[in-house]
C-alpha cells in the first residue's frame, strides 16, 4: 500500500536491499550479493555473531539450530544472547534509515524466526532507540508489525494456494 492508500503491485522485501557496501561484505546464499539486510536481521546475522558472544556451542550445528540455542539463552535473560539480539537491533535501525532514502515508508512488516520472543521484542526496542536517537523524525513516523502464529500460518496458507502447478 502506497501512503495514498492505494494497493500495489508489488511488496517491497528490503531484506534483499544492500545495506553493508563494503567488499567483503557477507554474501547472500541465494543471490550472492553482497551486504544484504537478510544477512544482518536473520539467523545469519546470529550465526555470524555467536562465535564472537562466547556462547559455547556444537560448531557443526546448523543456522536454525544455533538460532535455537541463542533463543533459549535469551529466554532465560543470558547477556550474551541478549548482545546478539542488541547488534541485530542496531543494524536494523540503521537500515530502516539508509531505506527511507529511497523509500517513503511507515510500516515495517517484520518476518522470520528471529524475531520470535523476547529476542525479537529487544530488536525492535533496540532499534526504536537507534532512530529516536539518530533520525528522530523518522522514529516518529516507522510503525513495527510482528505477525502472530495465526497470521503466520494464513499468510504460509495462502502462500502455499498461490504456487503453480508442476506438472
Amino acid at each position: 500500500i502506497d501512503m495514498d492508500g492505494n494497493i500495489t503491485t508489488w511488496l517491497s522485501e528490503l531484506a534483499f536491499a544492500p545495506v553493508d557496501l563494503h567488499p567483503e561484505a557477507p554474501a547472500d546464499e541465494w543471490s550472492g550479493d553482497l551486504g544484504c539486510g537478510a544477512q544482518y536481521f536473520s539467523q545469519q546475522a546470529v550465526g555470524r555473531l555467536l562465535p564472537a558472544s562466547g556462547i559455547e556451542y556444537d560448531k557443526t550445528l546448523n543456522l536454525p539450530e544455533q538460532l535455537k540455542i541463542v533463543q533459549a539463552l535469551m529466554e532465560g535473560g543470558d547477556g550474551r544472547a541478549l548482545k546478539i539480539y542488541d547488534a541485530i537491533g542496531i543494524y536494523l535501525g540503521y537500515s530502516l534509515a539508509h531505506y527511507a532514502e529511497f523509500y517513503d515508508y511507515e510500516y515495517v512488516l517484520l518476518l522470520g524466526r528471529v524475531t520470535s520472543g523476547p529476542g525479537g521484542e529487544h530488536i525492535i526496542a533496540r532499534s526504536k532507540e537507534v532512530m529516536e536517537a539518530e533520525f528522530p523524525n523518522l522514529a516518529k513516523r516507522i510503525k513495527f508489525h510482528i505477525p502472530d502464529e495465526t497470521e503466520k500460518r494464513h499468510g504460509q496458507a495462502i502462500a502455499a494456494a498461490s504456487l503453480p502447478k508442476i506438472s
